[in-house]
């Protein structure tokens, strides 16, 4: 957990965000980009409500230009957000006990397909098909807060559809092409693990809307990695499995095991031994909630030893803020305590991504073209990380969905 003593920096507020300003955008190449950066962060902390380019230079410059210098260095600037990224994640990891690398999607609603990956999809916070762009967002997660420092913008396949128009109106790079959404968490993950000079972390994400959650698990497998991840309810698995001793459910003579994570789990309720969780709500009080778990093995794996020889765990709290999702790990050595904190996390990361749209302006960003997209995201981040870490105060923390107490049963 960090602690706010020892973060309040040395002199007046406006040194320590030059200090900070300079520490993450000091090697871009000009000096004129390195001065909008530190002006442009100076705008998304001061400037409140409604956070346009012209609301943001007025808020920090008496130039009646200021504005078009902005829009300038954020959307039509070349600067790279690779290095402000990095720099921003190794001074977040200095201040900040960081537990997992949460993995979380925001979805901006948009008018028209002017907007660099603009598409229709259907958004499950929604509840319908909605007309947006998706970004994904890497967070280094600790107990109490939740910090992106790095961001993919997801492209349906359909702009790969006619590169010469689109694509070029939007600054798509050459190189990048439209990929599963899974894909862009791993590249993510992928570029937080060249960049972390600590200990690998678990992953935490959201895999529940995938047609084929092996794959993406053996990717992970094969770098390395512990996860906890929600997956869809109808995954096949192959029957129970478990460590020596481990309880496993009644079932009646003949029966055939569940081939499905949700079955798996349903069979859970109806055995003598149950998993218990003292959970502290909204009122401050603890209750007890039934946590459903099992250990089972995937029916196929894509690559590395043999499905027969992997045992994972299934966990999900039915009446809790983990909402009945189910939930698969690799941490099989892990207390359900922990699993089900980890779990949490993306539910505290969704919740931060609400905080940033509503005091940095992180979703109200016309965004149509690719560059301007990950600058802007790349500074709405910094200003979160530098008011949240710097001055505490300043920002709610994300609301505690629930809290455990020492009682879990694991």
């Amino acid at each position: 957990m960090f602690t706010t003593t020892q973060l309040r920096p040395a002199g007046s507020r406006r040194q320590a965000l030059d200090a900070f300003a300079d520490l993450l955008f000091g090697k871009l190449p000009r000096a004129d980009q390195r001065e909008w950066a530190n002006t442009y962060l100076r705008g998304l902390l001061s400037t409140p409500g409604k956070k346009s380019m012209r609301r943001l230079a007025e808020s920090v410059s008496s130039s009646p230009t200021a504005w078009y210098s902005l829009q300038q260095f954020i959307s039509g600037s070349s600067w790279d957000w690779e290095q402000p990224r990095g720099e921003l994640a190794r001074w977040v990891d200095q201040r900040a006990s960081v537990r997992a690398w949460t993995v979380a999607t925001a979805a901006v609603t948009k008018r028209g397909d002017q907007s660099v990956g603009v598409h229709r999809r259907f958004v499950p916070s929604a509840g319908r098909m909605v007309n947006c762009q998706l970004g994904t967002a890497l967070f280094l997660s600790c107990p109490g807060a939740n910090f992106p420092t790095d961001w993919k913008l997801h492209l349906p396949t359909e702009w790969a559809a006619d590169r010469r128009t689109q694509m070029a109106a939007a600054r798509i790079p050459q190189g990048v092409t439209p990929q599963p959404l899974w894909q862009d968490a791993l590249d993510l993950v992928d570029t937080a693990a060249a960049r972390s000079a600590g200990a690998v972390v678990p992953v935490v994400a959201d895999l529940s809307d995938l047609d084929d959650v092996c794959l993406a698990v053996a990717r992970l497998e094969a770098r390395g990695l512990s996860f906890v991840v929600a997956v869809p309810p109808g995954m096949e698995v192959l029957g129970e499995a478990g460590p020596p001793g481990a309880p496993q459910p009644h079932r009646r003579s003949g029966e055939a095991p569940p081939n499905t994570a949700g079955g798996l789990l349903e069979l859970q309720s109806g055995r003598p031994y149950r998993y218990t969780a003292a959970i502290m709500g909204a009122s401050g009080g603890f209750r007890q909630v039934p946590v459903l778990s099992a250990y089972f093995r995937l029916t196929r794996r894509p690559q590395g030893p043999p499905a027969a020889q992997q045992t994972y765990r299934l966990f999900s709290q039915p009446d809790s803020a983990l909402q009945g999702a189910v939930w698969m790990t690799n941490l099989t050595h892990r207390r359900l305590d922990e699993l089900i904190e980890l779990a949490l996390l993306h539910t505290s990361a969704m919740a931060t991504v609400n905080c940033l749209d509503e005091r940095f302006a992180l979703l109200d960003f016309a965004g149509r073209s690719f560059p301007g997209w990950h600058h802007h995201m790349t500074l709405a981040s910094a200003a979160y990380a530098f008011a949240r870490l710097s001055h505490p105060g300043e920002l709610p923390p994300p609301p505690v969905v629930e809290k455990r107490a020492d009682a879990m049963t694991a």
